[in-house]
Parts: C-alpha cells; structure tokens; sequence
C-alpha cells in the first residue's frame, strides 16, 4: 500500500490574487487541490478552476465550505489551507509522517508575513498558546484522516469557532500533533483593523465561548466589535 492521498482544501470568497499566486505550487504538491467558493464576486472561480483546482460552490461560512471541499475528494487525508496562507517546505512530508506515528490529525505551527516586531512577537504568543493548549486554528492549517473527518461529522456550520470547536472534538476523539514547522499567513487582518483591537476581540471571542456563550451571538460581536 502507498502513501495516503492528501487533498488540500481552501475556503475562498473573493481570493483570485491569492489563488493566481499560490494554487500552481499547491497543485503540484498534492494529490488534489479542491477550492470551496462561497459566493466570490472576483475571478476567484475562474482562476481556479483555470489553474486545474477542483471548484464546488455554495453560501459562505468557512465550517459548510469545508465540509463541502471534503465532499468533493476521495483522498484518505485532509488539509485544510487558508487562500492567504503558504505551507512550509516538506509540509505533507510532515503530515504523512505524524499520521504514520499514530496521530488522527493536527495543525502546524504559525508565522506572519511581516517583518514588524509586533506580528512576530504575536505569532509566539500564538505558538505558545497553540502548544499549551493543544488546540491549532484553522489559520495554522488544521490536518485529519479522512476516517476521524467523518466519524466527528466534520466541522459544525458555524458563524465562528468552527475551527476551534473542531479540533477540541478532534482532540477528544484521538491523537493530535503540533508540527514544528510554521504555516505563513497574512497578517493582513491585523493590519487593517488594528493589532491590538484585533488581538483584544479574539481573546475575548476564546473566553466567552469557553464560558457557554453561543457561537451565533459571538458572531454578532463579532461583526459589531470590528
């Protein structure tokens, strides 16, 4: 028997820059490349579909565009990629070797792609908060068995957190690993609406959550705190 098939999958809602830019090493790299749209007013199904990704569509929301992409490939492993977001050298490499070791799934490792101070010292914050606390987001490029995906019902279609709900069900379920090496994502949220905001609205999205509130309320502080 061969090595697993892993499919990268990318929710994507008006990324065709970001795709013209990263999907031809993606493809090249995987055993399919599916594109989950959720209604982009941009090329951004074009390109895709253009550069040979597999292209669903449907309403947005990062939890149902996911669980479409995984619909949509027969692989045996899962990872799930932001458009805006690289994976580091050797990453399936890394992927294939934690779930030959034993793990049902995981994430890597985090780095901003910026040079500001600030944005570094954040991503070890975030590191170091990913490796107390055992639970990866989506941003950190989240990976799984196709097995485990389907016995957890895949991610819950939520406004938010759907990425943080899913691997502490994950995790529950089975082994995770924290791979070393370190995905790189655009810092371009912050730097639109401010680090501090930023930083200050997540932890309090993460506290809430943690003490009962729902996610559709969260949601809603959401769009009214940014």
């Amino acid at each position: 028997m061969g090595p697993p098939t892993i499919a990268i999958l990318i929710p994507a809602l008006d990324e065709e820059l970001n795709l013209r830019n990263r999907l031809p090493a993606l493809l090249a790299l995987a055993n399919e490349v599916v594109v989950s749209d959720g209604g982009s007013r941009d090329g951004t199904i074009r390109v895709a579909a253009e550069l040979g990704a597999t292209v669903v569509s449907g309403p947005a929301g990062r939890g149902g565009q996911l669980n479409r992409a995984a619909a949509a490939t027969n692989a045996d492993v899962f990872l799930f990629l932001h458009a805006d977001s690289s994976l580091p050298p050797g990453a399936l490499d890394h992927v294939r070797e934690a779930l030959a070791d034993g793990a049902d799934g995981g994430a890597f490792l985090l780095s901003f792609d910026s040079p500001r101070r600030v944005l570094r010292l954040g991503a070890r914050l975030i590191n170091l908060r990913t490796r107390i606390t055992r639970a990866p987001l989506g941003d950190q490029a989240q990976f799984v068995t196709r097995r485990a995906f389907e016995a957890l019902g895949g991610y819950r279609d939520w406004p938010i957190l759907e990425d943080l709900d899913f691997i502490r069900r994950l995790r529950r379920h089975g082994r995770i690993c924290i791979l070393p090496a370190r995905v790189v994502t655009s810092a371009r949220r912050f730097e639109t609406r401010g680090i501090a905001r930023t930083v200050t609205v997540n932890w309090l999205i993460w506290v809430l959550y943690c003490l009962g509130v729902p996610p559709l309320r969260l949601a809603r502080l959401y769009r009214h705190v940014r």
